[in-house]
């Protein structure tokens, strides 16, 4: 299937198209909203097959791979927004102090407007349409750029869209860097971008010039730290399934370990076995092992492991034919050496040997701050020691990945790694605008007559007692058990009902 790059002249009249759509309202009725999210669960069930394939031409992903990390997690989605889009969407009422007890106070969902999705290629259709759920269960209207070097996923995601959702409110716009700058000149109420930092910092400087919000889901280089009291072959096979899932191609996907010569050692052992089990003994031949998206990232990893003055110790094979590299762990690695200087992105595993637990973590925080982060140790103590000593997107214990799997935990780095989350309510939330409403009463004017000028100072006293707290700090008892906290809370009640007397005659009158 051939994927065509829309026309640039068309997009003014296709973002026109859209903001007219939502400012008549199409896509703000809830009704609405989940008949779309049935459409996109639809699309993504009644075309596994064909969704499948196009995902093993373009990255030789198994059906079973694809299904877990790609379609099934976009349904899981679907039916949490379902399933909790009355709630997500209902009005938030708020707790006030006693002065504004009478007035009604409230937080609105609204959806923020019209608003644009870059999707990537390692994981065409999740991270471009998981964002997409949260954005039809808010009342969004959106353009969607897939990953053109994902050509055979997006051609499939194009035709399919058109089929399923609604084109006044959802269009699918597909091109390469031209389009995709020349989208960015145009006005969207936010932006939500999955890729690399380099062209995270380009979405960002666009988004700049209209005050358009982002959310950048970036990646960076995600630590795994090992303490000497690991369990080694479940460590290894954890780390080789991390690290080869999708060939290496994961933004959360384990870059490098940090660990003492002890235990790189035991793992050199261990990890040929991890490795066996999975792909065989030839992982070329394997249904369930991956590609390289391209021949510039294949020749982009074959420099990193050309020029590392580290030691390849498994693995090292490749062929740039098939765009396959063979599952490659390189001991010894210096901390400054080729492979430490980027994300990998690839089956490529290096070990740089370290002292400590605290000299690991000294080498992490002299770095950007990553977008996960991967402690291994049997002790309770530990992983507390390195989670409150580092900073991370997100983190699992004892494990990799499994945090992007949990439509409950937020999605999302800090610093380089991206800002914004997102998974179940935190996208639901990324594209809405939370807005503060309050209702002030005609019938309690009498009440407020101290705001107006002139003042006195008994008015600013007056006032200052119910819009204000005291500080706990200064009394004793926190629990409010004394005679002093007990005396105000008389007076509180007594307030109360003179504040309802005067409402009620008010009425009355």
């Amino acid at each position: 299937m051939v994927l065509e790059f829309n026309d640039v002249n068309e997009f003014p009249q296709l973002i026109e198209d859209l903001r007219t759509s939502f400012a008549k309202h199409l896509t703000k009725p809830l009704g609405y909203r989940k008949k779309q999210l049935e459409q996109l669960y639809n699309l993504l069930d009644e075309n596994q097959d064909e969704l499948c394939e196009a995902l093993y031409k373009d990255l030789h992903k198994s059906k079973i791979q694809s299904m877990l990390s790609e379609i099934g997690l976009v349904r899981e989605e679907c039916l949490e927004a379902l399933n909790n889009l009355d709630r997500w969407a209902s009005p938030e009422y708020v707790k006030t102090s006693l002065m504004f007890k009478i007035n009604k106070c409230h937080i609105k969902k609204d959806p923020v407007g019209t608003v644009l999705i870059i999707g990537a290629w390692n994981y065409p259709v999740n991270v471009l349409l998981l964002p997409l759920v949260g954005a039809i269960a808010a009342g969004c209207t959106a353009v969607i750029k897939p990953s053109e070097l994902a050509a055979n996923t997006a051609a499939v995601i194009t035709k399919l869209s058109s089929q399923y959702l609604d084109k006044n409110a959802y269009r699918i716009v597909n091109g390469g860097a031209t389009e995709t700058m020349s989208l960015l000149e145009y006005r969207f109420d936010h932006i939500f971008y999955t890729g690399s930092g380099a062209v995270g910092k380009i979405i960002m400087a666009a988004a700049a010039k209209h005050l358009t919000p982002v959310t950048l889901e970036l990646g960076g280089k995600s630590p795994v730290i090992l303490a000497n009291d690991v369990d080694i072959p479940i460590t290894a096979k954890r780390l080789i399934w991390g690290k080869t899932f999708n060939n290496g191609q994961t933004c959360i996907a384990p870059d490098y370990i940090l660990c003492t010569r002890e235990i790189q050692e035991a793992l050199i052992k261990e990890m040929p076995k991890a490795i066996k089990d999975s792909y065989g003994s030839d992982p070329q031949n394997s249904p369930d092992y991956g590609r390289i998206i391209n021949q510039r990232h294949f020749d982009r990893l074959s420099n990193l492991l050309s020029r590392t003055r580290g030691k390849k110790v498994i693995g090292g094979n490749s062929d740039r034919d098939d765009l396959y590299i063979e599952p490659t762990v390189v001991s010894d690695v210096p901390k400054d050496d080729s492979l430490m200087q980027e994300e990998i992105f690839g089956p490529i595993l290096p070990i740089v040997v370290v002292e400590s637990i605290d000299d690991a973590i000294k080498y992490i925080n002299e770095r950007d701050t990553p977008l996960a982060l991967y402690p291994f140790s049997k002790n309770d103590k530990t992983i507390k020691y390195i989670l409150d000593n580092t900073r991370s997107g997100g983190t699992v214990i004892n494990d990799t990945m499994l945090q992007g799997s949990v439509p409950a935990l937020p999605f999302g780095g800090t610093g380089m790694s991206g800002m914004g989350a997102y998974h179940g309510r935190y996208t639901f939330d990324t594209f809405t605008h939370k807005r503060s409403v309050m209702s002030s009463p005609l019938a309690i004017e009498k009440l407020l007559a101290s705001r107006y000028a002139p003042h006195k100072k008994s008015d600013f006293k007056f006032a200052s007692y119910f819009m204000f707290s005291k500080p706990k700090f200064k009394n004793k008892n926190y629990q409010g058990s004394d005679g002093v906290l007990n005396f105000k809370n008389v007076i509180l009640i007594v307030c109360m009902i003179l504040i309802a007397y005067i409402a009620f005659n008010e009425l009355s009158n």
